[in-house]
């Protein structure tokens, strides 16, 4: 069972980690909480994913991918899946800072080897990397990153 506050607990280190960020992408954010919990902190935020069934937040239907216009000063991921990857790639890409809360590998990586392979992508890709893990059940681990 998910730990009901998960979308609070990533909010609050999102926005303590993050206190500049004005607007952000929760990419792969399902019905939209991460959306409402930024967003109740004073972000602008706009949700990523297909799902048709969703909260009263910002929501693009469709999938996010590297050619995405930049209108964010942030991204952000809880659970993302087979997105994670684009996440860090895109935030190379566009030099904003991230924070992802990995759970399963888009390549069939155990977890432990997932988080270091997205540590690395990230470190390669010109990022600075950090972690941090959210007080709760679950995959916890966070993965922060920055532009260089």
């Amino acid at each position: 069972m998910a730990d009901q506050r998960r979308f609070e607990l990533f909010a609050e280190l999102v926005t303590r980690t993050f206190p500049a960020a004005r607007a952000a992408f929760d990419i792969a954010g399902g019905q939209g909480r991460l959306n409402q919990a930024l967003t109740a902190r004073g972000l602008e935020v706009l949700t990523f994913d297909k799902r048709w069934k969703r909260e009263a937040v910002r929501y693009a239907e469709r999938l996010f991918t590297l050619a995405e216009p930049c209108t964010c000063d942030l991204l952000v991921g809880m659970h993302p899946d087979g997105a994670t990857r684009i996440i860090v790639e895109y935030a190379a890409q566009h030099r904003v800072p991230f924070a992802i809360v990995p759970c399963c590998s888009d390549n069939g990586m155990s977890y432990k080897p997932w988080m270091r392979h997205l540590g690395e992508l990230g470190t390669t890709l010109g990022l600075e990397i950090a972690e941090d893990e959210l007080p709760m059940r679950g995959r916890a681990r966070v993965l922060l990153g920055r532009p260089r």
